[in-house]
């Protein structure tokens, strides 16, 4: 492909808006097409209002070997061709741009509502969300089991419709939206006083995840680097938020087979990783850590030695709360071969995190695309190749050893220095793109100025948008007994998802 065609960036970059070609909309669905066959992944697709007739749409394409992102852009009025028939990768996000900004992909395969059904022109009734025509299975043997929006126990709402054959699942359709806060909204004109809190609160358990990309895009518009000790500080946070997180699911998936030793002490070891991020900071959640330019936190002595002393007991903790799932059969029999996507099915439609890295696929921001303290302390990837619930636990327990080895190791070796520099004004008319691996996989966002050096656009992808479909897949085939378990194993975002 022409370098004419497309910008290339790094992660955690900005740069001038005008420095990125407007494509002909043709050449711009070719370049897509032809960046991922070239081993690219769309990390974005996302629409930029104009004027009141045309709208800009910017297609961010990861290129994981080359570390590169490949930016490309073309303006679209009323409709496009749709791409997803080419490249089902963005069959999401072309639905979303036709029920945000009412741009119709023509021969869209499945042009259903992402959260609300679209009506251009027609003002959205607050509940409309759920009402859609779902897809049905037709003959004599076949019903539809209906789940939620509202859910038994603590569980965000969403929806859920089987099409079975008996026990079998033939289909699943999954309809949210119930949790959509309007965030992408409330960020134009920005950034607001309140802009950091709605960060922290995009997805309530990647609060960690979803404020670095953000300060990141900041520091890139404005020129700042946070400094060596700062970043040192996020990745900590970031690597506890994804122990918390990990350790959890394992317990929450032996909770699902009625393996109870592993899920109450995996119970208790994920509030122990909880309560170390509120010791750095007073929130298990880790907000109000992180500020654009740094972390409003540091670390002394004292409390380094405090972490260092409950990281290895955690360590030894989840080792033998984890050794006990392994060494059930009956556990084990219940995992393997359940719910299983091929490295094919995670590719083809652009699967992230722990979810694709058990189907084959090496991916991982940390390793392919580094930003801060990842550039210098290496975390790595773990792969299987099965697919299936097995390989998705067993990709989190490989995480979690490599994750409590790396927070020591950087606990060991903090850079000394500030940990935290003033921001400047946004640079006007530029682009940032920020990628972290969060404890679900790749988010990103992306940040657009305007000539004041205010957001214009900002795009969240949570690795939720991307992973919903997975799970949809991995049910095929199944017996609907197995949707808890399969539903674990992905542990997906209902509000990161809702933005």
């Amino acid at each position: 492909m022409k370098s004419s065609d497309h910008l290339l960036t790094h992660n955690g970059f900005a740069f001038p808006f005008n420095k990125c070609p407007i494509l002909p909309l043709p050449r711009f669905q070719e370049g897509v097409l032809q960046q991922v066959h070239d081993g690219g992944r769309v990390s974005a697709l996302f629409a930029m209002p104009q004027s009141t007739a045309s709208h800009l749409l910017v297609a961010v394409i990861s290129h994981d070997l080359e570390g590169l992102l490949a930016v490309l852009a073309t303006e679209a009025a009323q409709h496009f061709p749709s791409l997803t028939p080419a490249c089902p990768q963005v069959h999401l996000f072309e639905r979303e741009i036709f029920e945000q900004m009412g741009i119709k992909p023509r021969n869209h395969p499945w042009l259903k509502p992402v959260r609300f059904p679209q009506t251009p022109g027609v003002k959205r009734k607050k509940n409309a969300v759920g009402v859609m025509d779902f897809y049905r299975l037709e003959g004599e043997q076949i019903h539809e089991v209906a789940v939620g929006p509202v859910h038994a126990g603590v569980i965000e709402p969403g929806h859920f419709r089987f099409q079975c054959q008996g026990e079998l699942v033939h289909h699943l359709e999954i309809s949210l939206g119930y949790q959509h806060r309007g965030i992408e909204e409330h960020l134009s004109g920005g950034p607001w006083p309140a802009t950091l809190y709605q960060m922290e609160a995009a997805a309530g358990d990647t609060s960690i995840g979803h404020t670095l990309a953000y300060c990141q895009n900041m520091e890139a518009l404005s020129g700042v680097r946070a400094p060596a000790r700062a970043q040192a500080i996020r990745g900590l946070a970031l690597e506890l938020e994804r122990l918390a997180n990990h350790i959890g699911d394992l317990g929450a998936l032996a909770g699902d087979v009625g393996f109870l030793p592993t899920a109450t002490y995996c119970g208790a070891i994920r509030g122990d990783l909880l309560n170390m991020t509120a010791v750095v900071c007073g929130s298990r959640l880790g907000r109000g850590l992180l500020l654009p330019g740094g972390v409003a936190f540091d670390l002394d002595d004292r409390l380094i030695k405090t972490l260092l002393s409950r990281l290895k007991k955690a360590q030894q903790d989840v080792t033998s709360a984890v050794a006990l799932l392994w060494d059930s059969s009956s556990v084990l029999s219940r995992f393997e071969g359940t719910g299983r996507i091929t490295q094919a099915q995670a590719e083809e439609i652009g699967m992230v995190g722990p979810a694709v890295r058990a189907s084959g696929v090496e991916q991982d921001v940390r390793h392919d695309h580094p930003t801060g303290i990842y550039q210098l302390f290496q975390v790595p990837m773990a792969v299987l190749t099965q697919g299936d619930v097995h390989s998705r636990a067993m990709v989190r327990w490989l995480e979690i050893q490599r994750s409590l080895a790396f927070c020591q190791d950087l606990l060991a070796h903090l850079p000394e220095g500030e940990v935290l520099m003033p921001l400047k004004n946004l640079a006007s008319w530029h682009m940032a793109i920020s990628l972290v691996e969060g404890w679900r996989g790749e988010i990103c966002h992306v940040a657009c100025s305007d000539a004041k050096g205010k957001v214009s656009r900002y795009k969240i992808v949570d690795p939720s948008f991307h992973n919903w479909f997975g799970l949809a897949l991995a049910l095929r085939g199944q017996a609907i007994s197995d949707f808890p378990l399969c539903n674990k194993s992905f542990n997906l975002s209902y509000c990161g998802f809702d933005l």
